[in-house]
């Protein structure tokens, strides 16, 4: 199931840089009907960004689009890693506001034609 933004005392966790919705780990793995133990290694192989939200690891709800990941996700998240980027950090970059680009964010454009321009940025970084 799709969660609300997460709170930490009452405080909502996302701000600008966080997504609307989160899913859990094993929300995605029904998802994606996929066992658990193959949505933990996609997150170690870099297919998937997961962060702790409210104690609980969790995956942003869009990049898990239409029963699939997003295209475009795994070679972003390994260029954001070869730039140096934490999973933290590339959930920022990949939610940060960006009025040039569809959508609005790097992570919403991903879902549509200027995935290879966020893919372009992202790899830009590491120089």
């Amino acid at each position: 199931m799709t969660e609300s933004v997460p709170t930490e005392g009452g405080v909502p966790l996302a701000g600008p840089a966080d997504p609307a919705g989160w899913l859990t780990l094993p929300d995605v793995a029904e998802r994606l009907d996929l066992s658990i133990s193959k949505v933990h290694q996609m997150i170690r192989d870099r297919e998937l960004i997961a962060v702790r939200r409210d104690g609980v690891r969790r995956i942003p709800a869009d990049l898990v689009a239409n029963r699939t990941v997003l295209k475009h996700l795994p070679g972003v998240l390994t260029l954001l890693a070869d730039a140096g980027y934490d999973d933290e950090a590339a959930l920022r970059w990949l939610y940060q506001p960006d009025g040039t680009l569809a959508g609005g964010t790097p992570a919403t454009a991903l879902g549509g034609d200027q995935a290879r321009e966020v893919k372009r940025r992202a790899q830009a970084l590491g120089f």
